[in-house]
Formats: C-alpha cells, sequence, structure tokens
C-alpha cells in the first residue's frame, strides 16, 4: 500500500517549480562551469574560516566580523546550492552577490583598523571575493568577467585607502581581473559548441527524417506515378494524356524531395560555403522512367554551393530535354569524380539543337541557356561544352573545380 502514494508522490515532484529548474541546469551549456565554480567556492570559504580563525585577535571589532562571518557563510551555502541547481543562474543574482560581496570587503574598514587594512587583504579574503567575478563571469562572459573583477578588486585597492602600484608586491587586482576574463572566455567557448553540437543534432535529425520520408514516397507513391506514366504510353489513346500527367507529377515530386535533401547542407554551408554535399546523391533523385542516373558508388563531395549551382544548371539541362527534344525523349546523366574536377554530362536522345538556334534565342533576349546553364557553371571556374545536331540529340558536359579560383 505504501508504494502507491509513493509513486504518486515522486511525480508529483516532478512537476514542481524546483524540477523544473534542475531538469533545465542540466541542459545549460555552461553547467559545468557552474558545478565546478562551486567546489572552488567550498573551498575559499574554508580559506575565509581558516584566515578568520588567524586573525580575528587583531580585528579591533571581532564579535561584529564574527557576525559579517555568519552572512558570508549563509551565502556562501544558499549561492552554492543556487548556482549548483540552477535557480541562481541570473544576473538579478549574481548582481546581488557582487553588492554583498564588495560590501563584506567594506567592512574591513569598521572592523579593522587603517595599518591593518594596508598590510593584510580584506577579511572575507581576497579569494572568497573572487567568487562573484567568476559567477558574473560565467554568466555574462569576458567581458561581463573583466568589469566585475575591476569592481571587486576596485573595492579591494578602495579599503587600503590608497593605490599601491607595485604589482610585483600588489598583484590583487590583476589576477581578480585575469580570472574573471578566463573564465568568462571558457564560459563562451562552451556556448558556443554547445549551439555548433544542438545545429548539427537538429540538421542530422532533419537529414534522417528526410530521408525516411523519401524512402516512403520511393516505395509508394513515385513507383505507382512511374508504373501509370509507364503503362499510359503503352495503351496509347486517351490514356497518353494521363500517363504525361502522371510522369510530369513524378518528376515534380522527385525535384520537391531533392530540394528538401539540399536544406541541411545549405544551414550547413552558412558560415562560409564549406561544407561538403554529395553530389552523386543530390543528382540521382532525378532518376525515372525518362532520366537514367549513373554516379559513383563512392560519395562525390563538393562544397555545398558548388553542388547547388551545379544541380540547378541539370533541372535547366532537363527543363530543356522536357519541353524542346520532342515527345519520348530520355535524358542520361553521368556523374564522374576526376579528383580535382568533377564532370556531369546530361545527354538526351531527341530531336537536337537546330543550327543557329542558340544565338537567335540570344538575340531575342531569351537567355535561360547563356544564363541559367553556361551562366552558372562559368561562375564557379568551369567550363561548360555543348554538342548537338539536328536529329541527333543533346549532350550538356559540366567541368567544375572543386575549389573557386583554381
Amino acid at each position: 500500500m505504501s508504494a502507491q502514494p509513493s509513486a504518486r508522490w515522486v511525480a508529483q515532484m516532478r512537476d514542481t517549480e524546483a524540477g523544473r529548474l534542475a531538469r533545465a541546469a542540466d541542459v545549460d551549456p555552461v553547467g559545468p562551469l557552474w558545478r565546478g565554480a562551486q567546489i572552488f567556492r567550498l573551498l575559499s570559504y574554508l580559506y575565509a574560516l581558516g584566515f578568520q580563525l588567524a586573525i580575528n585577535d587583531d580585528l579591533e571589532h571581532r564579535a561584529v566580523a564574527w557576525a559579517l562571518f555568519g552572512l558570508l557563510t549563509v551565502w556562501t551555502a544558499v549561492s552554492g546550492v543556487g548556482y549548483f541547481v540552477g535557480f541562481a543562474r541570473n544576473r538579478y543574482w549574481v548582481s546581488v552577490e557582487v553588492v554583498v560581496v564588495c560590501g563584506l570587503m567594506l567592512s574591513t574598514s569598521y572592523v579593522a583598523d587603517a595599518d591593518w587594512a594596508w598590510n593584510n587583504q580584506t577579511w572575507p579574503t581576497t579569494l572568497w571575493a573572487t567568487n562573484a567575478v567568476i559567477s558574473v563571469a560565467i554568466l555574462s562572459g569576458p567581458v561581463g568577467g573583466i568589469v566585475a573583477g575591476l569592481v571587486v578588486g576596485g573595492t579591494s585597492t578602495f579599503v587600503k585607502g590608497e593605490l599601491n602600484l607595485n604589482f610585483g608586491r600588489n598583484a590583487t587586482i590583476i589576477v581578480i581581473v585575469a580570472t574573471g576574463m578566463a573564465v568568462g572566455l571558457a564560459a563562451a567557448n562552451a556556448r558556443r559548441s554547445h549551439e555548433k553540437l544542438s545545429a548539427a543534432a537538429r540538421i542530422a535529425a532533419a537529414a534522417e527524417e528526410r530521408e525516411r520520408l523519401s524512402r516512403e514516397v520511393h516505395d509508394g507513391v513515385l513507383q505507382v506515378l512511374a508504373l501509370i506514366a509507364r503503362r499510359g504510353r503503352e495503351i496509347g489513346g486517351p490514356t497518353a494524356e494521363l500517363a504525361s500527367l502522371a510522369a510530369e507529377q513524378e518528376r515534380a515530386l522527385r525535384r520537391l524531395i531533392s530540394d528538401g535533401d539540399a536544406s541541411p547542407e545549405s544551414v550547413l554551408d552558412g558560415a562560409g560555403g564549406t561544407a561538403d554535399v554529395d553530389l552523386a546523391a543530390a543528382l540521382r533523385v532525378f532518376a525515372d522512367d525518362r532520366v537514367s542516373v549513373s554516379a559513383p558508388a563512392d560519395p562525390v563531395p563538393v562544397p555545398a554551393h558548388i553542388g547547388q549551382e551545379i544541380r540547378a544548371a541539370v533541372v535547366n539541362a532537363l527543363d530543356n530535354t522536357h519541353h524542346h527534344a520532342g515527345p519520348g525523349a530520355r535524358a542520361y546523366i553521368l556523374v564522374e569524380d576526376l579528383g580535382d574536377d568533377v564532370v556531369v554530362s546530361v545527354r538526351d536522345d531527341g530531336v537536337g539543337i537546330g543550327e543557329g538556334r542558340l544565338a537567335q534565342a540570344v538575340s531575342q533576349g531569351r537567355l535561360g541557356v547563356a544564363k541559367s546553364i553556361v551562366g552558372r557553371i562559368e561562375s564557379l571556374g568551369g567550363r561548360v561544352v555543348l554538342d548537338t545536331e539536328p536529329g541527333g540529340g543533346t549532350e550538356w558536359e559540366f567541368t567544375v573545380p572543386r575549389q573557386l579560383g583554381r
């Protein structure tokens, strides 16, 4: 009987605010830094306690010093738990910590005389005061850490009543500022790394889901459309129009899938176009009953922006085949990996391009071939060869270097 109430109690605790914050802390990219900093907090507190026991008899107001040390103890315990669990990781709590630390450091002027303050560190100890600088640095990065270091270090200098420029003897402020900068840089790097890993995980998940959907579409819808197109052409008559529509929809669906597959690489390429894509896989999606694709079994990696431009040129070449090569014309795509270069050939067995037709199209302002095909490849530093004759089909050959400017 006791097991059921216990289970309900655990379930209720999972929905509490503390439980939510604890779960959120687990995914904090700088969570390990926060937790590691609390170990330093504990060690610095033990040092501050030893220092207090050692110097308390030298202070003018010993009872006040112990009362303030009690406040220091409470703050250390509450902040340590808050930062470790996660509910204190916000600018309000961190700001209060800086105020508490600086206030305790300033109290040195009351509990001790000027000579003692000049010859010693502030009574809470600079080591313990550095906790505030570390908290700001983890939350705000290197700039916040440096500013907090200047504030805490400046408070220590103010308590001494004089700025000692002999940093060989008094390097407190330098050490505090350097600590804030170093911890802040570590926190900033941790957040950047986490963002990159999260983006990569999202891209991988999206790519996996697209691949699954592509398989399902290929095994179902695409095969049915291909079957309708093939049988409709075989039967002829009124069904030929249905076959043509089915073939067109099949090609459109394949290109839609191809566009979806390209999006992860586009995201990866946003930082400068250095991510690689498999050109062979990007062009295989065009295969259907009227388009054959031949490519190496191994991936053909190219930078994403190069792959996208080659793919766009192939799309335009296939569109020309569909609209101008004649009914029943088939297209053949060949991908070759030559090391420094990749070669893509798009050939059809249609009616070919008559002599002077391309020049006539350009003179009439129809620049589809010039811009959509030749212009794309030449912008990549590649070259285009067109081989065609009336009745002999058309072949486009794109030779593109893997690196721009080579």
